[in-house]
């Protein structure tokens, strides 16, 4: 300080305090956690948050967070990064993910199957004419269900026109016959029984025109093995069997925090929470203010090269300029000194 600050007098005003600068120091590094530009890879494990999110990982008995979704299953199933930590999330019991629960490693169960099921319900759509004749030859529809080993069987159902608005449908070889009745093209009653199974009419009608019924779709299914697996914008794994049908295996966790700038560098793209960053807020992609995710992208890096090479040159600059100031005060205590001479 060269001279303190003065206050007003009666005859003077104040005068600002006179001092010398304090010097260059750091005043601090931060991260810039905005969102980087998609780079596409093809790999369905590679997942790139679109929002604010965070992967959650766990090393050791530790868990970290990162953005960087380059990610691979290792021969025992586990979900983990390129450094082997695993990632985190909710496995599926039974198809169903319950997110309130903890987190936890996310393991794909390999060679998981699927029992085979018998079918129960069949379900018909299509037109039965309102214009057909009762002398009219019967209808057949030929149909496929699942045996009880999963091993698929060829029905055949046979359509006649009975009476006004009414049709017997008949299941050969012991199989049964009912009865749709229909009011204003509609069917009266929503199933019938054929045997040991359940017919469901409802999307049929009776209006003028073709008969032509239709099967829909039919339950139960062939026993099948897990075969691939795709990973959903909200983070769902689904698995892919071999007879077609999928399931849910887990989902991935996203976590936030109240000041992300908050959080520690652990190297590799790794963060862990501190006193400033606040506790993980953990929850499904598409929870608000986490974000989505998109398969087979990765975040490329945030940096914008043309403004770091601006920042680059304005820093030197201002290094040169801070370099001839040195000079310049060293020729002035030199002439200083040539004074006394």
């Amino acid at each position: 300080m060269v001279r303190s600050a003065g206050s007003p007098q009666d005859t003077a005003g104040g005068t600002n305090p006179a001092q010398i600068g304090l010097g260059v120091k750091l005043a601090g590094i931060n991260t810039n956690f905005s969102q980087g530009s998609a780079q596409t890879t093809g790999r369905s494990t590679d997942l790139m948050i679109q929002g604010d999110g965070m992967f959650a990982v766990k090393n050791g008995n530790e868990t970290m967070y990162t953005r960087a979704g380059s990610f691979s299953f290792d021969t025992q199933g586990n979900m983990v990064t390129v450094g082997g930590q695993k990632v985190m999330g909710w496995q599926a019991t039974d198809g169903q993910v319950d997110a309130n629960g903890a987190i936890e490693p996310i393991k794909l169960p390999l060679g998981q199957t699927i029992a085979p099921k018998e079918t129960d319900t069949v379900t018909l759509t299509g037109n039965l004419s309102a214009e057909a004749a009762t002398t009219d030859p019967a209808i057949e529809l030929p149909i496929s269900v699942f045996t009880e080993t999963g091993a698929t069987e060829s029905l055949t159902l046979s359509f006649t026109k009975t009476g006004d608005d009414a049709w017997s449908v008949e299941l050969p070889n012991g199989g049964g016959t009912a009865t749709i009745n229909f009011t204003d093209g509609v069917p009266t009653t929503p199933t019938i029984t054929l045997g040991d199974y359940t017919v469901d009419v409802s999307k049929m009608t009776e209006y003028s025109g073709k008969t032509n019924p239709k099967l829909n779709q039919v339950d139960g299914n062939a026993s099948g093995t897990l075969a691939s697996y795709n990973i959903s914008q909200t983070g769902e794994i689904v698995g892919v069997f071999t007879n077609g049908m999928k399931s849910t295996l887990g989902q991935v966790a996203l976590a936030n925090f109240n000041n992300v700038g908050g959080l520690e560098k652990v190297g590799d793209s790794m963060y862990r929470t501190t006193v400033n960053s606040g506790m993980a807020q953990v929850g499904t992609p598409s929870d608000s203010g986490l974000g989505t995710l998109s398969s087979g992208m990765l975040e490329m890096s945030n940096v914008d090269l043309a403004s770091e090479f601006t920042n680059l040159v304005i820093a030197q600059r201002g290094f040169q300029a801070n370099s001839r100031i040195i000079t310049t005060s060293d020729q002035i205590l030199e002439e200083l000194v040539n004074i006394k001479r």
